[in-house]
């Protein structure tokens, strides 16, 4: 870097759909430092550091100050940003316990904080047109709108910190990270682009240019003393996001989810006390396969006319579509209200192309001949010929909704068959899924006796009595 700032600062939480991904929406920003020894042009490599299988890129807009600021207002807050710019907070899930929040040692690490390549002048920045994304081995995993998904806006962080820290000439802050994080390994590449519109009335698109970092193996040692990395199924769990567990884990566990009924995991939620996470009022557009996956969530909000630029172009639900990952199933909130389509043939099959396991609306579908031909289940509350323009305005995705009576987070896991679609909370999914397929070859067990004539008392369910004829019916191995 030809430049080293006095200081970087990171935030930790600013953008909505990265805040409900962790459960928690601050009222204000919260920040960190990283040395300026971690920045990183494009090209140069990332590290993963020995020992650590818990590498995550955070793509990012990058502020640089131009102006010295101190304890300025959140109107001139911007005023004293020169440019910006992409940037990538990478951060190693592994040594984040060794520093209570401070990040020193996860994120702090030489070359974790690629930045560039271009600077956009920030005079000439329309900021309701500020557009990030970052790309994984070339697939789309981050997509936002900051003037839109973000808590606080940029002048907002620049005032903010300004009350107790005077920013300098040439500070950068990275203003934090839309959902989409996740782990990535040696051999895979992470692209981040911020594009701009200018503020001229010109329609000009203004570009960073894409900042490239490949994922290398760290060729060092790291020996103690010192704190050594180390990861358990809740850091994996932060680190992967809202699935919750590695890829190959959380395949085996969708895998289970698809051979139970929705019937026979109802029963063990109530068991443990959940009535509320089955999904009234539904009907799939393919009750012959069944679905399993995590919820990308996008809202719809009632039509104002005013706001109808909410969805022209890439809109919520676009978006939301665009960022969908294999295994994930989109679930649309609409209110219910069953009076225009919330989707229909073309993004249906867009959202069947990246991937998805199924699509969920408590509104109405339209083409729905067209998405019964799909290979993934729609389920919906009514048909409509209506366009969503209707009724409804994509509002905001990756968000909790209300879908059909059930709040839903992003990363919950919802399961459909036949006979509806149940909410998992991803922390007792594989608990739950043990005890469904013991529940289930029980009833498979009663079912072959009530089939011989014997009587349902002290079978259904099972009783002292009839365990022991059970466990040997299990023995014999003809148990499905």
């Amino acid at each position: 870097m030809e430049h080293v700032p006095g200081k970087v600062v990171g935030v930790h939480l600013s953008y909505r759909s990265r805040a409900a991904e962790r459960g928690t929406m601050p009222a204000w920003p919260s920040y960190f430092l990283k040395p300026s020894s971690t920045l990183a042009g494009s090209g140069d490599p990332v590290a993963r550091p020995p020992g650590c299988e818990l590498l995550a890129f955070e793509g990012e807009v990058a502020l640089v100050i131009g102006r010295r600021a101190c304890r300025v207002s959140p109107a001139d807050g911007w005023e004293h940003v020169a440019w910006i710019t992409a940037a990538n907070d990478f951060g190693v899930y592994d040594l984040r316990y060794a520093d209570r929040g401070a990040n020193v040692r996860s994120k702090g690490v030489d070359g974790f904080t690629p930045f560039g390549p271009r600077l956009i002048d920030a005079r000439t920045v329309d900021l309701a047109a500020v557009r990030l994304r970052t790309w994984v081995n070339g697939e789309l995993a981050q997509d936002a709108w900051p003037a839109t998904d973000m808590l606080f806006g940029f002048g907002d962080i620049v005032a903010d910190l300004s009350r107790l820290t005077t920013l300098e000439p040439g500070d950068v802050i990275l203003t934090g990270t839309p959902a989409g994080s996740t782990v990535v390994n040696p051999g895979d590449v992470v692209e981040v682009e911020v594009t701009a519109g200018e503020n001229t009335g010109e329609n000009t698109e203004q570009s960073s240019g894409l900042l490239r970092s490949p994922i290398v193996e760290a060729e060092y040692r790291l020996d103690p003393p010192g704190a050594m990395p180390r990861a358990d199924d809740a850091v994996r769990a932060a680190a992967y996001g809202p699935r919750g567990a590695p890829p190959d884990q959380a395949q085996d566990l969708l895998a289970g989810l698809r051979g139970v009924s929705t019937a026979t995991l109802a029963s063990q939620l109530r068991k443990r006390g959940l009535n509320g996470l089955t999904l009234d009022g539904l009907r799939s557009t393919r009750p012959d396969v069944r679905m399993a996956g995590y919820a990308r969530t996008v809202r719809y909000l009632p039509l104002r006319e005013d706001l109808s630029v909410m969805s022209a172009g890439m809109n919520a639900q676009k978006r939301a579509i665009e960022e969908i990952r294999p295994g994930e199933v989109l679930v649309i909130e609409a209110r219910g209200d069953p009076t225009a389509g919330t989707i229909g043939d073309i993004l249906g099959l867009r959202a069947q192309v990246r991937g998805a396991a199924g699509i969920v609306t408590d509104g109405a579908i339209r083409d729905s001949a067209a998405l019964a031909r799909l290979e993934i289940p729609t389920y919906h509350a009514a048909v409509h010929p209506a366009v969503l323009g209707r009724r409804h305005v994509p509002w905001e995705s990756s968000v909790a909704v209300a879908c059909a009576g059930v709040t839903i987070r992003p990363g919950d896991i919802l399961v459909g068959d036949a006979d509806g679609v149940v909410v998992l909370p991803p922390a007792i999914a594989a608990e739950v899924l043990a005890d469904a397929r013991e529940q289930e070859r029980q009833e498979e067990f009663i079912a072959t006796q009530v089939a011989r004539g014997d009587s349902i008392d002290g079978l259904y369910p099972l009783s002292d009595r009839t365990r022991p004829s059970y466990q040997a019916w299990l023995a014999r191995g003809d148990a499905p």
